[in-house]
């Protein structure tokens, strides 16, 4: 933990790592101050969150700097002060269509197999991995954006797996060996959502860490090793996007974006049934919380809608994320989006399943906060699903400050000199 605790250190008189996790969502800004103990657990110290304007956020980009400064900035000043004191560092989140994620494995036939593999080598399989990776991301972002030159940057990189001659190794420095396998999860997005978010951070005086893929931050945090073997896939549905993530083969295989979430379906609503949209959402929040609602036929059809357009969404998301293979057969689902019990419903349906290349129709669950490994909350106040995106950017945080793997060393030392 020595290399991030000198980024990491609290300000104030105790020895505490701390830092604060920031979800700049289209509906919230939420704010997450907490403590990283020495055996790698983390304690919330203090929430905060802030509704943001309608203009502010557009579809989980930043549209207004100055106002979403201003929102981060109640909402950080209320986690502030419940915790007593103030992180100087920060890891935020990042969604949007144009976000793409993706794990890339590079396979190199050695021809010396009998010579131990050295740090230069690992370094140079590294960095044929991730020039692989930069240029499908390019290829993939101009295609979406139909601009013939989109300046694309790494949001974030992560080492998954490594073998030699399919044996699993952590470090492969010293192995001998012919075939050797390096798998890295990258999150890619355009320079100008990148950019609004570091200028975020540094307008609210904060040192940026990491800007964390938040579907990667979701599927990491819940479950542990026993899920990444098993397999799963994680939906969060937040108020301009619906954000999802391919757990397979003991790693974050893929995640993908697309922009629909609950703020469509308060839309829908304002539209259909001709209401101001602050009494839309509210209508909205009733009806999925189970309560009596005025024009409730009405209020069922024009979600139920909805909802079919949102399924047929995730649909075309998963059939991309399949590839030729089986999905896996859990769903885990959260985000402010999913209190609706129609889209648990949608994803439970057989003939959504038979669609879909799963082997079983999946089983559907919503992720609660407690289920966040190695994160305990004191405040109490983490109790809904919206709150487990900012728990999983805390938990990288958490990550981070662990000890640095050989691999994690060598990537580390490759997009330095990238530059990237």
């Amino acid at each position: 933990m020595a290399f991030w605790r000198r980024f990491l250190q609290r300000d104030g008189d105790g020895p505490a790592v701390a830092c604060t996790a920031l979800d700049v969502g289209t509906e919230f800004a939420k704010a997450l101050v907490f403590e990283i103990a020495e055996d790698g657990s983390g304690v919330v110290r203090g929430v905060g969150r802030q509704r943001q304007g309608l203009s502010h956020m557009q579809s989980g980009t930043v549209a207004d700097i100055d106002a979403v400064v201003d929102n981060c900035s109640v909402a950080l000043q209320e986690a502030e002060e419940m915790a007593g004191f103030r992180p100087t560092q920060v890891v935020i989140g990042i969604a949007g269509e144009l976000v793409k994620g993706f794990t890339t494995s590079h396979v190199q036939e050695r021809k010396r197999p009998d010579t131990p593999i050295s740090e230069g080598e690992l370094q140079r399989l590294i960095d044929g991995v991730q020039r692989e990776a930069l240029g499908e991301a390019e290829r993939a972002i101009t295609w979406e954006t139909g601009l013939p030159n989109v300046d694309v940057r790494l949001v974030h990189a992560a080492v998954t797996g490594a073998q030699i001659d399919g044996y699993a190794v952590t470090n492969p420095v010293g192995f001998k060996g012919r075939n050797v396998r390096i798998s890295i999860f990258n999150a890619f997005a355009p320079l100008v959502h990148l950019g609004a978010l570091q200028s975020v951070a540094g307008r609210l005086d904060l040192e940026l860490l990491a800007v964390v893929a938040e579907p990667y931050a979701v599927a990491r945090c819940v479950g542990g090793d026993d899920v990444l073997q098993a397999g799963a896939l994680f939906l969060d549905v937040g108020g301009g996007t619906t954000d999802v993530a391919l757990v397979r083969q003991g790693g974050v295989e893929a995640t993908r974006m697309f922009a629909l979430g609950g703020r469509a379906f308060t839309k829908s609503l304002a539209d259909r049934l001709d209401l101001p949209f602050a009494r839309a959402e509210a209508l909205k929040v009733d009806f999925a919380r189970g309560l009596a609602v005025e024009r409730a036929e009405d209020v069922e059809r024009i979600v139920s809608d909805d909802v079919a357009v949102w399924a047929a969404g995730v649909e075309l998301m998963l059939e991309e994320l399949a590839g030729r293979e089986l999905l896996p057969g859990r769903i885990h689902v959260c985000g402010g989006g999913s209190r609706l019990p129609h889209l648990t419903r949608a994803l439970s349906d057989p003939a959504f399943a038979r669609r879909l290349p799963f082997s079983r129709p999946p089983a559907v669950s919503i992720i609660e906060p407690s289920e966040v490994s190695a994160i305990h909350d004191a405040t109490q106040l983490l109790v809904d699903q919206q709150d487990v995106t900012p728990m999983g950017l805390a938990y990288q945080a958490i990550e981070m400050a662990s000890t640095e793997s050989p691999l994690d060393n060598a990537l580390r030392r490759v997009l330095r000199a990238m530059k990237v």
